[in-house]
């Protein structure tokens, strides 16, 4: 797999949650770090992404915001 993305993390699918157009894929990168995507339901079938099975967090952003509680 080639990607144009500089960040690529590999995980473990630990959820899925289907809604009625899009599904909610919650994907552990290391132990007790998650990253949750959300997807088209076209897209978990056709990746055929299932709970237990290995995937990549693909983030591809040309900024990333910071924040802080005042």
């Amino acid at each position: 797999m080639k990607l144009s993305a500089r960040n690529s993390l590999p995980g473990t699918i630990r959820e899925i949650e289907m809604g009625a157009v899009n599904a909610q894929v919650t994907i552990e990168v290391a132990p007790g770090i998650s990253i949750v995507a959300i997807i088209t339901i076209d897209a978990v079938e056709n990746l055929g992404l299932a709970e237990g099975k290995r995937a990549y967090a693909v983030i591809k952003a040309s900024s990333v915001m910071l924040a802080v509680d005042s």
